[in-house]
């Protein structure tokens, strides 16, 4: 058994696993990886105060959030094409939500379809939606995800072109993604992870499978359909809860509360997109300035630990989400790996709470920071 109590561990273990193909493809990051670089940078540079002599016996970590009950204020961000980290890690992740009671948000492009990520969530699931290619395709997406019953809509918006990925050009990375002889020594010596995803057969962009979505998906499609008219017409269509994901400036967090979505989500797509990006801990702050104290904020971007998230509330979010730790989680170890890692990150926040001297997590604010501005 494969212990993984921080991400690190996790993402070292991932790295023996996986080609040098797929470990770049989940790790990279736009440019020189400065942005990325600094979502842990600066996540790291917070501090907590730590309290004493307070009863920190029972320790309650639940919240509600956008009208659902949740275990933990964390859940597992969007990411396409899961399954390249290993075999069923989509059905993996939905195994987690159900068995932690946390949040799924499902990606346009995962390697399952919408409808059987749902039911396989128990109705966990958010659906995260890019506006790509043709809008009779953008359509269908949405009215996919409203038959099927998501209650979440999240809207990305942080991609108006492909962001430079040095990595993946470097390594040959496409999609749709296929084994390709000049990659065939980096497969050879990983066989492993190589048999078993030619056993369970190559992962493929399920949404786009069928009807509309058939001629796939194009990463370097034109996004221009993503705009503030856009924002408008999508938020008078779907009745349900709205986020937008992908925002770091607080004039546009600002006019997209404006515009009636339900939830700013604040990211920099893990630095995959701006090299220059700032973090997203960094742009917490004024965000939260700008939209109002009781307005909800999601933030993801260099959340690597309970205690990380337990940060991210104290500096004015009201919930995290973690991408690439729990690929590595899965690539390091498959569904096991996954409950290790997940375990460890519950017990972080629960010793955590104790450290700071709070019983309730929905009780973390500024005042647990050690240095405030």
């Amino acid at each position: 058994m494969i212990s993984l109590p921080t991400s690190d561990d996790a993402r070292k273990s991932a790295k023996t696993r996986l080609p040098a193909l797929i470990f770049d493809f989940i790790d990279g990051a736009a440019g020189l990886e400065q942005a990325a670089q600094a979502n842990t940078a600066d996540m790291d540079a917070i501090k907590l105060m730590p309290r004493v002599l307070r009863d920190v016996d029972s320790i309650r970590s639940g919240t509600r959030f956008l009208g659902k009950e949740y275990s933990y204020p964390f859940g597992i961000a969007p990411m396409g094409m899961c399954n390249l980290a290993w075999p069923g890690t989509d059905l993996m992740f939905a195994g987690q939500a159900v068995k932690s009671r946390i949040p799924l948000c499902v990606s346009t492009a995962s390697s399952t379809s919408l409808e059987e990520m749902l039911v396989a969530t128990d109705g966990l699931a958010w659906f995260q939606l890019y506006v790509t290619g043709s809008m009779d395709l953008v359509d269908d997406m949405i009215r996919r995800a409203e038959t099927a019953g998501y209650e979440t809509l999240v809207l990305t918006v942080d991609v108006p072109k492909l962001g430079k990925r040095p990595r993946d050009l470097r390594n040959g990375f496409k999609t749709p993604f296929r084994m390709r002889p000049d990659q065939f020594l980096d497969f050879a010596m990983h066989p492993l992870w190589s048999l078993t995803t030619l056993l369970k057969g190559i992962p493929r962009m399920a949404n786009y499978a069928a009807g509309p979505n058939s001629g796939g998906y194009d990463r370097t499609a034109s996004r221009k359909g993503a705009n503030w008219d856009y924002l408008q017409r999508l938020r008078d269509r779907w009745k349900k809860k709205l986020v937008i994901k992908g925002i770091l400036n607080p004039d546009d967090a600002l006019r997209i509360k404006q515009a009636g979505a339900d939830a700013v989500y604040i990211s920099n797509h893990g630095g995959r997109q701006l090299n220059s990006a700032p973090s997203t801990i960094q742009s917490l702050a004024a965000i939260r300035q700008a939209v109002g104290p009781e307005y909800p904020l999601i933030i993801d971007g260099g959340v690597r630990s309970g205690e990380d998230i337990v940060k991210c509330l104290a500096a004015g979010a009201n919930f995290a989400m973690l991408g690439r730790p729990f690929l590595y989680a899965s690539a390091a170890n498959g569904s096991q790996g996954l409950d290790n890692f997940v375990g460890h990150l519950k017990d972080d926040i629960s010793i955590t709470l104790a450290q700071i001297g709070e019983i309730d997590i929905n009780q973390v604010s500024r005042a647990n920071l050690a240095f405030r501005t």
